[in-house]
């Protein structure tokens, strides 16, 4: 097949540690399932475990088509992460270091010294400002120069605060937060200034599902907008061709009554008729103008490298 698109292949390292039993939902497990599971003295519970041989040998079987692929970390533990990292090289590999929020600033050095591109994981569970705070030490201190350039390529994984990716200088950014937002009801949409819209600016998070809520704030469901905001809201959307979409609701008795092509159940007794399929209605229209959004966003980014500048 010809290659479209760049791969960068994550090891899961972060979603295997979040799943997690304790000692006594362990001990239920079967034998063959216990072996997937590894105890973390840290914190007293079995963290799903991945076998860094198996992820070697997958990385080996698919090399041809990667352009990048991350280091198995071990979150929240430096040392065992640096001793991947060696274990991978050993065999012939070249992976993406990567250095966790609240690690010693020491490991990130050492990263900087001998790797042109390097991740910052562990964010995820951070909260906006506390992680402002970090990378603005991390960038100004110590991954960018005196002028503020960055010296290396720096990769955020789980990165997609808007706010937080136009501040520094990554070289990119993953999450999965583009399809959890449609998943949840809504599309994210940049907001309108000066006859344009500014995709350097934080965006709305518009919920515009059917199902979800209608008494919510002002500003959060898309019926709460202002007459002149909804037009803007309504000339995105357009402008990329979605629609909101149409259904029709009746009430039927759900223990007697057999769903048709296009029915679904909007609650325990409602049923919705999709009669114009768009944004409301379709997660997977939201899933698609939410990658555009952020494509859109990508083309309004300065060009890698820029400067950092700390601001107050």
């Amino acid at each position: 097949m010809e290659k479209k698109v760049k791969l960068f292949l994550d090891s899961g390292a972060f979603s295997a540690w979040s799943i997690k039993k304790t000692q006594a939902e362990f001990d239920k497990l079967k034998l063959e399932n216990k072996e997937q599971y590894k105890l973390d003295e840290r914190d007293g519970l079995y963290h799903m475990n991945i076998d860094i041989q198996k992820y070697i040998a997958h990385i080996k079987e698919f090399e041809k088509y990667l352009d990048h692929y991350a280091v198995l970390d071990v979150i929240y533990d430096p040392v065992k992460t640096l001793e991947n990292q060696k274990i991978m090289e050993a065999a012939g590999l070249h992976p993406i270091p990567c250095f966790h929020y609240g690690e010693d600033d020491k490991y990130l050095q050492d990263y900087l010294d001998n790797y042109d591109y390097i991740g910052l994981g562990g964010m995820v569970p951070v909260s906006t400002a506390n992680l402002r705070v970090w990378l603005d030490h991390l960038f100004g201190d110590l991954i960018c120069d005196s002028d503020g350039m960055p010296k290396v390529k720096i990769h955020g994984f789980g990165m997609t605060v808007v706010d937080l990716m136009i501040r520094y200088p990554w070289g990119s950014c993953d999450s999965s937060s583009w399809v959890l937002t449609g998943r949840f009801g809504a599309v994210l949409v940049p907001k309108f200034r000066n006859g344009k819209y500014d995709y350097l600016k934080s965006p709305w998070r518009i919920i515009i599902s059917n199902r979800s809520p209608k008494k919510l704030r002002a500003g959060q469901h898309f019926d709460t907008f202002s007459p002149m905001e909804k037009e803007v809201i309504l000339n995105y959307f357009n402008s990329h061709g979605f629609v909101i979409g149409r259904s029709e609701y009746r009430k039927e008795d759900r223990k007697t009554y057999m769903l048709n092509k296009g029915e679904r159940w909007e609650d325990r007794d409602t049923v919705e008729t999709v009669i114009e399929p768009g944004l409301s209605n379709t997660n997977t229209k939201r899933d698609e103008l939410n990658i555009i959004y952020f494509l859109d966003l990508e083309d309004h980014m300065p060009e890698w490298p820029w400067r950092f500048k700390r601001k107050t």
